[in-house]
């Protein structure tokens, strides 16, 4: 028969042992460096200078001094004394300096946290997971990184999502408290789309990619393009506003037909272009003028043309193209002149047009 236990090794009292107390007392300290088992650290290797009574470690490999030749057994400070505890498979032992739960698996101590998490329903991760949300996590930053060759990887990263049909929705929804202020992806078709918004309500289209070929749109850039559908006279030796009554399209509403001029809807660069075409009046030889002005006052660089030869009705024409920094709000309009002699801006040939390019 042994004289201790098989798992902890507590000494047995024997028959006719003479003061069984101290044995008792021996299995009774034993079972408490054990029970409910937490040590300071497992990293030490040579015993603490101060310990108190009742500290635990997990001796480092390699101990020196009272620890030599314990490696990986737990030390018990006890009665003035280190008491040496040879650990067995299964033992379960907290780090209080790493917040850590291990397990000694037989020949050194083990992480508890599991190599593979499968099928799992709810998964949530600084916050509760729901059935609406499977996957929830409330934390401040996140980071992917590729496996590298070195690791057995092959050092790219793809981060894939999938919907079972092109009618479905597939994408990243942006919020600022709980209220979708964008929406990346592709949504009721294969179609790539990023949409914003300002209240989650209503979207308005920035940016779309078809599929199929690649072509880019931006649905809500700013462009237009106006004309006259009446002859515009002009006098001799005035500039004067073209009235450009009209549009062929008008995106954003950001040409103003009742004031004939454009209105930038936000800062940025804009490109503008015009076609001036000459209607005679009393002389072939007019000498017909154009160019583009900033809010109505100031001449745009590079906007300003002329044609000085002798003019055909109907067929002579300017063609005046820049590009200009607005802020929103600012206006563009379309002026004519005419040296020499009075004539006319053609209707439905004389046009203005421009669109957001940065």
């Amino acid at each position: 028969m042994s004289d201790a236990t098989t798992h902890l090794l507590l000494p047995y009292i024997l028959a006719a042992q003479a003061q069984k107390h101290v044995t008792h007392n021996e299995a009774l300290r034993i079972l408490d460096g054990l029970v409910q088992l937490s040590v300071l650290d497992r990293d030490l290797t040579a015993p603490p200078a101060s310990p108190a009574d009742g500290d635990r470690y997990i001796v480092g490999t390699g101990a020196t001094g009272d620890w030599a030749g314990w490696d990986l057994n737990v030390a018990l400070w006890t009665d003035g004394a280190w008491l040496r505890l040879p650990p067995r498979t299964g033992w379960r032992a907290w780090v209080e300096d790493e917040g850590l739960l291990l397990v000694y698996d037989g020949a050194d101590w083990i992480g508890t946290a599991p190599t593979a998490l499968q099928n799992m329903a709810l998964l949530g991760l600084g916050t509760t997971a729901d059935t609406s949300n499977p996957f929830s996590a409330k934390l401040n930053a996140a980071l992917w990184t590729a496996k590298t060759v070195a690791e057995g990887g092959t050092g790219d990263l793809f981060y894939t999502m999938n919907k079972e049909a092109a009618g479905d929705d597939l994408g990243l929804t942006l919020q600022t408290g709980f209220v979708t202020k964008a929406l990346v992806g592709l949504f009721g078709s294969d179609r790539f789309r990023l949409a914003v918004s300002a209240d989650g309500s209503t979207f308005f289209d920035g940016l779309s990619v078809d599929n199929a070929n690649g072509i880019v749109d931006q649905p809500r850039l700013p462009r237009f393009k106006a004309y006259t559908n009446f002859d515009n006279y002009v006098g001799v030796g005035s500039w004067t506003k073209i009235g450009l009554n009209n549009t062929d399209y008008n995106d954003q509403g950001a040409f103003d037909t009742a004031n004939n001029h454009f209105v930038a809807p936000a800062d940025g660069t804009y490109l503008f272009g015009a076609t001036l075409l000459y209607k005679i009046n009393a002389s072939a030889t007019a000498r017909m003028r154009g160019r583009l002005v900033l809010n109505g006052t100031t001449e745009i660089r590079g906007s300003l043309g002329e044609i000085s030869a002798t003019h055909v009705s109907l067929a002579t024409a300017i063609w005046l193209q820049t590009m200009v920094l607005l802020t929103a709000g600012d206006t563009v309009e379309l002026q004519g002149y005419f040296r020499v002699a009075d004539g006319y801006f053609a209707a439905d040939h004389t046009s203005f047009w421009g669109c957001k390019i940065g």
